[in-house]
């Protein structure tokens, strides 16, 4: 994409991408707040928080299955056109869940009002993803996802505290307002009428090929890592004979080390090499190990520093390496199968807290990043003598 093209929208290049960022950001914003207000809408309908999770694990789940053909149904329309098609039904299904909270309705229909939201987020967000191919050039794309990582990883914060602080007046409340947030960029986002993916050809490949399964795998493993962090914070704090507020030092830990990642991955505006790409995700695996071992405070909330620096400079790859990988036809569909792969991550790691003792969870997550850096180390020394590869 050209920087003449980007310039055909109705706004300048800076005001376009401007938007965008924004657009990005608050796209996420009902993901973010999602558990603290689903736990804060279950308690008095069910009497347990936990019930919660319930709409946040139908999400996910509908998320999964409908990333793929939701994104494909699009290829044949404007990007921007099918993105705010896909955000309006999101946007409908959550106000349906802050209605019938309001009307104190049977529980299951917010259940299942959260599987549509879900069934069209994965492919919104890769959409979303998709679009900033037609507003910048390859030049300020490194840039450009760094700058959104960040906005991404402050609206992971943010959100959950806006979301925890309204819901203590009102759960109702507290989706109405991430509901609207996450509508934003039906405003933000400017007409671009050559937003428009080229019509699949003969010599496209398919999605589903090696070189793109590592980098998915890889994502997975760095979604599980911040899964088990984010979800399991609160049994940190007790194992350590802390009371359970005190988790927040976990996620807040991770959560600053990511911010500072994506402002390294801006400044910096270069991509890692392949062999960089494995050392990232061996020191990576290194912070799993140490949160694992839960030796101390200090050396978990470490092990939380280390994983948080990593995951932006390590998605950021992975984005600009499989845009690379991906017919152009199908790179909303990549960029759609990309955010799963982190939620199937983040399914994996619930599910270990759920099932298993923290211990096996916290090993069984180190495990799976030090296979992906492995995996990553295979690649490499395959692709020795092919750098097309």
């Amino acid at each position: 994409m050209t920087l003449d093209s980007a310039r055909s929208s109705t706004l300048p290049l800076r005001g376009v991408l401007g938007r965008w960022f924004v657009s990005n950001a608050l796209l996420a914003a009902p993901q973010a707040a999602a558990p603290v207000a689903f736990a804060l809408l279950a308690l008095p309908l069910t009497g347990d928080a936990k019930s919660g999770a319930a709409i946040v694990m139908a999400m996910t789940a509908a998320q999964v299955l409908g990333a793929v053909p939701v994104a494909r149904l699009g290829r044949t329309y404007n990007a921007v056109t099918y993105l705010k098609l896909l955000i309006v039904i999101r946007t409908l299904a959550f106000a349906v869940i802050a209605v019938l909270g309001a009307c104190e309705a049977p529980f299951v229909l917010m259940i299942i009002a959260g599987a549509a939201a879900g069934f069209v987020n994965g492919a919104a967000s890769g959409y979303m993803r998709a679009i900033l191919n037609y507003i910048t050039g390859p030049g300020h794309l490194l840039k450009s996802l760094g700058i959104a990582a960040t906005l991404n990883e402050v609206t992971f914060v943010a959100a959950p505290v806006v979301a925890s602080l309204l819901g203590s007046l009102s759960p109702p409340l507290a989706i109405g307002a991430m509901t609207l947030l996450g509508s934003a960029p039906l405003f933000l986002i400017p007409r671009l009428p050559h937003a428009r993916a080229p019509a699949p050809t003969g010599t496209d490949s398919a999605l589903i090929k090696p070189a793109i399964l590592l980098w998915l795998f890889c994502a997975a493993a760095g979604g599980s890592a911040v899964g088990v962090i984010e979800v399991g914070a609160v049994a940190f704090a007790l194992d350590f004979g802390f009371k359970p507020e005190l988790g927040v030092i976990f996620t807040v830990a991770l959560c600053i080390a990511s911010v500072c990642g994506g402002v390294w991955v801006s400044v910096r505006n270069r991509l890692a090499q392949r062999g960089t790409v494995v050392l990232l995700l061996a020191v990576a695996a290194s912070g799993t190990t140490l949160v694992s071992l839960r030796h101390s405070v200090e050396l978990s909330v470490l092990g939380c520093v280390i994983v948080g620096l990593m995951i932006a400079p390590l998605g950021t790859y992975y984005s600009v390496v499989l845009d690379g990988l991906a017919p152009p036809s199908k790179r909303p569909e990549v960029f759609a199968l990309l955010r799963t792969a982190s939620a199937v991550g983040v399914i994996f790691s619930s599910a270990m807290l759920t099932w298993t003792p923290l211990t096996w969870a916290l090993f069984s997550n180190a495990i799976l990043f030090t296979g992906a850096a492995l995996a990553a180390l295979c690649s490499v020394i395959s692709a020795i003598n092919k750098p097309d590869q």
